[in-house]
């Protein structure tokens, strides 16, 4: 399961072609606002330039975000790194918050 936003373009392709696997959801209230005291893991995909160093990187982001990941899957193609990462969140802002001091593709 994928967790997109609903401007999402690659979200909204799949809303029109396969309707059937969109399940409408929304974050409490207390989540949205930094209330909640509950966590939920979230799928991130990350694309770069693969370099050393690379993974590094991204988890001193998610450190600095007290974002904690539970899960990672990596692996490079043609000097490409492609990333998955289970963190835990216990709201949206966070997801945005950590993607934003790199550079690359990002897909939550």
């Amino acid at each position: 399961m994928s967790i997109h936003r609903s401007d999402c373009a690659t979200f909204k392709r799949m809303t029109q072609r396969l309707p059937e696997r969109v399940l409408h959801t929304t974050w409490s209230a207390d989540v949205m606002d930094g209330r909640g005291s509950s966590v939920y893991p979230v799928d991130l995909t990350a694309e770069a330039a693969d370099r050393q160093g690379l993974l590094c990187d991204i988890s001193e982001v998610f450190a600095r975000e007290k974002i904690n990941v539970i899960g990672v899957k990596s692996q490079s193609h043609r000097n490409i790194a492609f990333m998955q990462f289970t963190v835990e969140v216990s709201n949206s802002a966070q997801i945005f918050s950590a993607r934003a001091p790199c550079s690359g593709k990002w897909a939550a």
